[in-house]
């Protein structure tokens, strides 16, 4: 397990960490739903089976407290010798309906960042929303996230300065 970051919700804080995916949580990640209709993110069983196949992912069960809440993965280039890309990409970050609106996300995207830091070479990070997407713009605006001209499978690519 690595660091910890805070929401708020209910008029408490809530601690939130990111965690290996295994066996004993599995069920609950696939079981999230953003509410969106795979509309913004790719269902949690199809980026489990492409961790499984790219040594580069970097997959986290994200958790308020004891409960699992959302799902992120990470392209992490210095997980491999010879990866495709250099860039590190967020490929995911989804929190289930009944948890958004509370900052749980943002405190899952600053821990996602924070580990991004400690990894070789990190001078910067990406990742893409099917637009238009205000709402995303927003959140990703809000940790440092600047849109660029540039567009992968479709969808609008943001990048973030480490």
């Amino acid at each position: 397990m690595m660091g910890t970051a805070y929401a708020r919700a209910h008029g408490r804080a809530l601690a939130v960490t990111l965690r290996e995916v295994t066996r004993h949580n599995i069920q609950a990640v696939m079981n999230l739903d953003a509410g969106d209709g795979g509309r913004q993110v790719a269902p949690n069983a199809k980026s489990m089976a492409q961790a499984a196949v790219y040594g580069e992912a970097w997959p986290r069960a994200i958790y308020a407290g004891d409960d699992v809440v959302g799902f992120v993965m990470l392209y992490d280039p210095s997980r491999v010798a010879e990866p495709e890309d250099p860039d590190f990409f967020l490929w995911r970050l989804m929190v289930d309906r009944e948890w958004q609106g509370l900052g749980v996300g943002l405190a899952a995207l600053r821990l996602v960042i924070e580990h991004v830091q400690t990894r070789p070479h990190p001078g910067e990070m990406f990742t893409s929303i099917v637009e238009p997407a205000p709402q995303l713009l927003a959140f990703y605006g809000h940790a440092g996230f600047e849109l660029t001209d540039q567009y992968v499978d479709g969808e609008r690519v943001l990048r973030l300065a480490l």
